[in-house]
């Protein structure tokens, strides 16, 4: 018989947001071989700001509840995780009593980790997921930082999506023996190298020209509109060179960007499309020659594993865990995250030296990380935590 797995994070996907928490939602589907799963997804809530929500397509089968969590904005530090908990404690006590559970995993350390611990009965204990910004921002707040190592404490382990998260974590006083890096996995039937030729042809990419791949959603952290300027610059370091800047995501500042390359001489050269499924931002990568991050923080970005699956290097700003995958010349080049004229010097020197045999290299190692062998590492952290 199946262990029973009570997943419980914001971060999972409804009919709306399809792509909201879509690494964990993935992982799950990787676990339905060897697991019982139910999923609570507690969304933040305001009152008259509340639209029902549904699953999509496809995962029925995990009977997600979501869940209305009171929120305070801002001073959110000194009792979200109690409100969160309070919305949690109705549906957790029904499920308890229908079928209890065998494991419980929760994303996001604060507050769902936090309130998903004040929930937990006598000899239930969680297996948290780190994400990014929930160590990257949270744990400069005094108030949370206490909140998420009690949580971390309590818990039997931690899987954080990248090795740097697990240092911050530890740095913070969190237990290295209870903190597990695991590298998402990727859709290998998606991504993967090969039928360059095609997809350039399919996408109606110009001849000759060089292609840039940005994919991200359109927010300050994510800075869409350094791309742009970092672009520009590049355009006059190499001006023999027909370059193309795809850019695909949405968000706040879409608009923003979309104005500034309609009012420049960036019109013809940049191509906001807006998302795209993800047969779609693989076609983009086979047919790219670099992908390019901009992001002013990260943790391990589950689109350069994507794009190294294609054998696209990566241009991009050194923060967050990225420097654990682009760690060779032949793989990409990183720059200080606000020094814009080395990313630029860096974008040079891969576009003008990187060659298909390094690009095979790079495919090489990432059409070696699927879902499958992600999965397999969170069985073995749901079976023997702390």
């Amino acid at each position: 018989m199946k262990p029973k797995l009570l997943f419980v994070s914001n971060l999972f996907p409804d009919a709306m947001e399809p792509y909201r928490g879509l690494d964990n939602a993935t992982v799950l589907h990787a676990l339905r071989e060897s697991c019982d799963i139910q999923v609570i997804s507690p969304r933040p809530w305001l009152p008259g700001r509340w639209t029902s929500k549904s699953c999509r397509s496809g995962d029925e089968w995990m009977q997600p509840i979501y869940v209305k969590a009171p929120y305070l904005p801002k001073i959110g530090g000194l009792a979200n995780d109690r409100l969160m908990a309070a919305a949690l404690r109705p549906p957790l006590k029904k499920l308890r009593n229908q079928a209890p559970w065998d494991w419980v995993m929760t994303s996001w350390l604060f507050p769902d980790g936090a309130a998903v611990g004040r929930c937990l009965g006598a000899g239930e204990r969680q297996v948290l997921i780190a994400q990014g910004s929930d160590v990257h921002a949270y744990l400069g707040s005094a108030q949370r930082r206490k909140k998420i190592l009690s949580a971390l404490q309590d818990a039997r382990g931690c899987i954080t999506r990248s090795a740097s998260l697990a240092r911050q974590l530890e740095q913070a006083g969190a237990d290295p023996k209870r903190l597990y890096p695991i590298v998402n996995g990727i859709d290998t039937a998606h991504f993967y190298s090969g039928g360059e030729v095609e997809a350039r042809q399919t996408l109606r990419v110009p001849e000759g020209a060089t292609v840039l791949l940005w994919v991200g959603n359109f927010l300050t952290v994510k800075d869409p509109l350094k791309m742009l300027r970092t672009f520009a610059a590049l355009r006059e370091r190499l001006p023999n060179r027909d370059l193309l800047l795809v850019m695909i995501g949405q968000g706040p500042l879409w608009e923003i960007a979309d104005a500034e390359v309609a009012s420049t001489d960036l019109k013809e050269a940049v191509h906001l499309t807006g998302p795209l499924p993800a047969v779609e931002v693989a076609r983009w990568m086979r047919a790219a020659h670099a992908l390019c991050m901009t992001s002013q923080n990260e943790g391990l970005p589950n689109v350069i594993l994507e794009a190294q699956a294609c054998g696209l290097p990566v241009i991009a700003t050194d923060v967050g865990g990225i420097a654990e995958v682009i760690d060779a010349p032949w793989k990409g080049a990183l720059a200080a995250r606000d020094d814009e004229a080395q990313w630029v010097a860096r974008a040079v020197r891969i576009l003008t030296e990187i060659t298909p045999e390094d690009r095979q290299r790079i495919a090489a190692i990432g059409s070696a990380r699927t879902w499958d062998s992600a999965a397999a590492a969170y069985r073995a952290v749901l079976e023997g935590g702390a």
